[in-house]
């Protein structure tokens, strides 16, 4: 069973920046895509960002040009760099792998969330 923890999130001001990590445990992380995903209050849940087992990249365009993702499959980890944040970026983040990236939030595995916070 793949196990899924993000971490990384916070409070921080507009223009800031904040690294998002999602640490795998349970199964060979490498052989997942992962997907970070994010849920405002009162919103549906909405992708942000997917990297292939190829390394292939996929981006919202709301956060494309800000955003990067990237893997680290020798630490079992896949990371969100974000920057130039903005109020409208706060949400609770996830991150779930599946077999291949999609953009709806029918993933196999989940993590638990991290909050970010924007200020004006």
């Amino acid at each position: 069973q793949l196990q899924l923890i993000e971490s990384g999130g916070g409070l921080v001001q507009a223009g800031d920046s904040l690294r998002l990590s999602c640490a795998a445990s349970g199964l060979t992380f490498s052989s997942y895509a992962v997907g970070w995903f994010r849920q405002a209050p009162g919103k549906e849940r909405e992708f942000v960002a997917g990297i292939e087992r190829t390394d292939i990249r996929y981006y919202a365009d709301s956060v494309q040009g800000r955003f990067t993702i990237s893997r680290d499959n020798s630490k079992n980890t896949v990371y969100l760099q974000m920057h130039s944040l903005k109020p409208d970026d706060t949400a609770v983040y996830y991150c779930a792998a599946n077999w291949i990236v999609i953009r709806t939030p029918d993933y196999n595995y989940w993590g638990q969330g991290t909050q970010v916070t924007v200020s004006a």
